[in-house]
Order: structure tokens, then C-alpha cells, then sequence
């Protein structure tokens, strides 16, 4: 079954469920009117079904590979750049003082899913640069906005993040790469950098790295990282590049998927860089690419939850294996388990699809607005899009080969692929236990006030559908007020107590918020769209009782057992 957009229900989620319509009636983004959007969504999915689609297998089979200091791409990838970059797709949300579109971000996002789905691995080339381009945006100097943003927003130059070094993961704040002070106003920035997507490739000018590193009176810890640009060529007088910088890609890691995407070793030996933002707020920079990332990941596993999904019905619908209990074709598409992996998988991707979009179009109406519910909307359901979104793009792949049975272990059938591909996203950017923490510990500052009103629409609009839709209004109200009991609960326990149960509080949430977004799709969809919540609503949303009770079981059983009965 060849890749398809799913252009329907991402139309659907923008017109009838996510709020869309507020973003657009905005000063901000009044330009994105309907025409504007389903133009941008057709020709964005037309991208996707001939020009990415066609490389997914092609990346994995050919993976980059470095030869003598050069990387080298898989066969067909420079050629689907270049027509990613020419389309505009890097820009779509960009300031247009720079190049960009100046488009919502929910308009991005959705493009995004679909270029995720039809080629991860590629598609993390222009990810990385869009990250990039924010933080520029917000952080940089204006000299350097006006160098860099340009070229990043044309696709001329692409962009990378480098934050993870050998001794440091998660802990950033362990980091050795220093940036010594030269006489022009630039630095000179040493030190090696590990996983870096992207850290290098063959088909554009120039490549751009923000890199964190300590100046020589920066204190320990985040508190004293600075963030540089560092190009892989400097820039001469005319803006083009010029001379090769101290900066080279030292090895590219063999990896358990993603096989098309160059992830490096980077080494910087006294590389010339130019600060962004003031010294020693590289954090407080850097994390704006970070959230832009975050929410991009996310979206990367609704993605490739899609193009499993994709691949596992074509093959349900082909495959003949038994005898079926209903009238038809034979194909195992009709036995009633296999038909029950194919419709959670659909409603899975549906909810997380709907939880994204709406991340962004709280993004938007924040930035529309200035308003600061919105900005707490969008802080609150980052984490939640990040790790929820990962986690089914996990399970849905893995479903996926399920539904192909002995099949699904074969290479050759390409449905490991998006397992071994997606695996990743719940590590990188953060991995799904640090949002789970960052959600019930920074986001709930507030005292989970921005969680209490999320809620409460929650529970108003089931309240609403208990007329037309009782089967599926109740137990939705329902699980809102659980969930709020259990945010009460949280809010009133130390971290030690929060954290233990935070990752089955993050769960149970986006349960709750899937369950809110299909009611709304039934309330405006066909008998089709009631159906899809039936089977979300009834059969997965129940899964919110047992992760309430994980979360208030506190910390106390996890620390029972020493290190040392662990390992008995």
C-alpha cells in the first residue's frame, strides 16, 4: 500500500476539533485563511507521497556514510532536499523580515507529521533547522540574524544542535567544551560533541552548529554555558562561505535505525564562533530550540505511528491466513483481533495527532496574543506531546509488526523500519522520563492551574455531548475529574513523591486529553468519526484508572528494594 497524506484528518482536526479558526482570526496570522491552509496541506502532502515517501527504504538499505573526513548521503536525499528547500517548507513559520512565510506553527506541525511519515530520516535535516532558526529569532544579535536566518530559511544552509558530549547527557551542565575570547568579538570554541543529527551533509553550502560551551569565568554547572554559532565555513565579506572552520565530523554512529540521517561525533579545535544571547544564558537560548524540538519530536512519532499504521493495513487487507468469522474477502483484515490492532492503532494516532496540533495552536495563540494562559497552555503540553506522541509512535510500529505476524520480523516487508526508526524519539531532546518530571515539576509551578483549566474545558464540553453522546460523554467527564483529584493530589507532594509517578501521570493525562479531542470529532464528524471514538473512548481511556493509581502510589515502593536486591 503506497504512502497516502493523511491530509483528511488533519483537516478535520484544523477545522473542526483543535481550535484552529481562533489562530487565524488573529492580526498575527490573518493571512492563513482557509485557502491559504488547504493550498499549503495539498501540495505539502504531494511532496510526501512522490518526492519523500519513495526514499524511506532507500535511507535505511544505503545509509550516509563518511569517507575521508566527507559525509556522503543516501541516493536521492540532496535531490529531496533541494526540493524541500525550494518549496519554502523550511520557512513556513519564519519571520518574514528574514524570508520566512510567517505561517502558524500549527501549520508547520502538520506539515512536519506528514514529512515524518513519509521519511523520518530525511526529514530531520530541515527539523534541526527550524529549531535553529527560532532560537536565532529570539536570541541572536541582529548582525547575526541578518548572516545566518536567510540562508537557514532558504535551505541554502542547514542547522544543527549540539549540546550532548560523551561525560554529558541529560546533565548538561557537565560539559567541557570551552570558548576562549578572541580580539575581534568571536571565540574560539573547543571541545567534541556527540549524537549530533545531521552534523554534516553534501548537498548544501554551508552548515551552521549552535554549540554550548563554558567561557573562562563562566561558573559551574547550566548556569555558566554559553551558546555560540559556529559555522562549518566562516563567512566572508558577502556572506558567502569562506574559509573551512576548526570543526570536523569525527565518525558517524552505527545506529539501530534512522540509518538515512548522518548522526556524528563532532570535534571543534579552537573553532571560530559568535555568541548568541548574553554570556552564560546559553541554556536560557538554547531551550528555545529545545521546546521548538520538542514538540517536533513528538510530532516525528505521530508520524511514523501514521505510515506503521499505513503499512499494516495494506497488508491486513492483502493477506489471506484462515478462515475469517465474517463474509468477504478472506483477508485477515476481517479476524476480529487483527481488525482491534488496526482500529486502536487509527485512534491512537488520531488522539496524538489532535494533542500536537493543539500544542501549536496554543504556541500560536500565545504569540498571536501575548496572553499568558496561552503561554501556560503551551508550556503544559509540550512534555505531554514530546513523550505521549513518542511513546505510541513506539507502540503503534511495534503493533504494526504484529499485525504482519512472522512477516513483520523479515526485513525485506519494511515494517521494522519504523520501529528501529521511531525507537529514538523517546530518547532524544530530552528523554520521556524528563518530561514526565518536567510536567509535574516546572509546568506544575502554577500549582497546576494551567492543568486545572485545561480540565475544566475538558469537562465542559462533555457536559455538553452528554445529550447527543452519553456513551461517550460520561466516562470522558469522568476521567477528567479522576485526573483532577489526582493533579490535587500531586500538586500537594514533594518532588521525590511527584517524579516517581510522573511519567504514569503524563500517560494518563494525554489519555484524557485523546478521549476529549475524538468526543469533539464525534461531535462534529459521521457516523465514521463516532465509531473511532467509540473504540478510543471505550477500550484505551480506561487505561487512565490504573495509571491514577501508579501516580499515588508514591515513591516509597520504588526505594524499598537497595541497589543491591536490584541486581540479586
Amino acid at each position: 500500500m503506497p504512502y497516502r497524506a493523511p491530509l483528511n484528518d488533519v483537516s478535520f482536526l484544523l477545522d473542526h476539533v483543535v481550535g484552529y479558526d481562533a489562530v487565524c482570526a488573529t492580526d498575527r496570522f490573518s493571512e492563513a485563511s482557509p485557502e491559504v491552509t488547504q493550498a499549503i496541506l495539498t501540495e505539502a502532502g504531494r511532496l510526501c507521497e512522490e518526492v519523500l515517501a519513495p526514499l524511506q527504504r532507500v535511507g535505511d538499505q544505503h545509509p550516509a556514510r563518511l569517507e575521508n573526513g566527507v559525509v556522503r548521503t543516501s541516493p536521492g536525499f540532496a535531490e529531496a532536499y533541494g526540493q524541500i528547500a525550494e518549496g519554502g517548507w523550511l520557512g513556513i513559520a519564519a519571520d518574514p523580515a528574514h524570508g520566512g512565510m510567517g505561517l502558524p506553527q500549527t501549520l508547520a506541525t502538520a506539515v512536519n507529521d506528514m514529512m515524518s511519515s513519509a521519511c523520518l530520516s530525511l526529514q530531520l535535516a530541515p527539523l534541526m533547522s527550524q529549531g535553529q532558526i527560532e532560537a536565532l529569532e529570539h536570541h541572536a544579535s541582529d548582525a547575526l540574524k541578518a548572516r545566518y536566518l536567510p540562508k537557514l530559511i532558504s535551505g541554502e544552509w542547514t542547522g544543527t544542535m549540539n549540546l550532548t558530549e560523551p561525560q554529558a547527557g541529560s546533565d548538561v551542565g557537565a560539559l567541557r567544551s570551552r570558548a576562549e575570547p578572541n580580539d575581534d568579538g568571536s571565540y574560539a570554541i573547543t571541545g567534541q560533541k556527540i549524537y549530533i543529527s545531521w552534523g554534516d551533509n553534501d548537498f548544501t553550502d554551508n552548515v551552521c552548529h549552535l554549540v554550548l560551551a563554558r567561557l573562562p569565568d563562566g561558573a559551574p554547572g547550566t548556569r555558566g554555558i554559553s551558546l555560540f554559532m559556529v559555522p562549518k565555513y566562516l563567512p566572508d565579506a558577502d556572506g558567502k562561505p569562506g574559509a573551512r572552520n576548526g570543526v570536523r565530523v569525527v565518525s558517524l554512529e552505527h545506529k539501530m535505525g534512522l540509518h538515512g540521517s548522518p548522526t556524528a561525533v563532532m570535534e571543534y579545535d579552537r573553532a571560530t564562533g559568535w555568541l548568541v544571547g548574553a554570556p552564560h544564558k546559553g541554556m536560557a537560548a538554547m531551550f528555545t530550540m529545545m521546546n521548538n524540538a520538542r514538540v517536533g519530536v513528538g510530532v516525528q512519532g505521530i508520524g511514523v505511528a501514521e505510515g506503521a499504521y499505513q503499512h499494516a493495513l495494506g497488508y491486513a487487507r492483502d493477506r489471506k491466513q484462515g478462515k475469517t468469522p465474517v463474509s468477504g474477502s478472506g483477508a485477515i483484515i476481517q479476524h476480529a483481533d487483527v481488525r482491534r490492532m488496526l482500529a486502536q492503532m487509527k485512534a491512537e494516532v488520531f488522539a496524538v495527532r489532535a494533542i500536537a496540533l493543539a500544542n501549536s495552536v496554543a504556541i500560536d495563540m500565545a504569540q498571536a496574543t501575548g496572553t499568558d494562559d496561552w503561554a501556560a497552555r503551551a508550556a503544559l503540553l509540550t512534555p505531554i506531546t514530546k513523550a505521549h506522541g513518542t511513546d505510541i509512535g513506539i507502540e503503534v510500529a511495534s503493533d504494526g509488526i504484529q499485525v504482519h505476524g512472522g512477516m513483520g520480523f523479515i526485513e525485506e516487508t519494511g515494517a521494522a523500519q519504523f520501529l528501529r526508526d521511531v525507537r529514538v524519539t523517546a530518547i532524544y531532546e530530552g528523554t520521556n522520563g524528563i518530561q514526565a518530571m518536567d510536567l509535574v515539576g516546572r509546568k506544575m509551578m502554577d500549582g497546576g492551574e494551567a492543568a486545572f483549566r485545561l480540565l475544566q474545558e475538558v469537562e465542559d464540553n462533555a457536559e455538553a455531548a452528554r445529550a447527543e453522546l452519553p456513551d461517550l460523554a460520561e466516562p470522558v467527564w469522568q476521567a477528567a475529574e479522576s485526573l483532577r483529584e489526582c493533579t490535587e493530589w500531586m500538586v500537594a507532594q514533594d518532588m521525590t513523591e511527584r517524579f516517581a509517578g510522573a511519567s504514569a501521570y503524563l500517560r494518563a493525562f494525554a489519555r484524557v486529553l485523546g478521549a476529549h479531542y475524538h468526543l469533539k470529532a464525534a461531535q462534529a464528524g459521521d457516523d465514521a468519526r463516532k465509531a473511532l471514538a467509540g473504540v478510543f473512548i471505550l477500550r484505551i481511556l480506561p487505561e487512565h484508572l490504573g495509571l491514577l493509581a501508579q501516580v499515588r502510589a508514591g515513591a516509597e515502593g520504588l526505594y524499598a528494594l537497595s541497589d543491591d536486591e536490584l541486581a540479586a
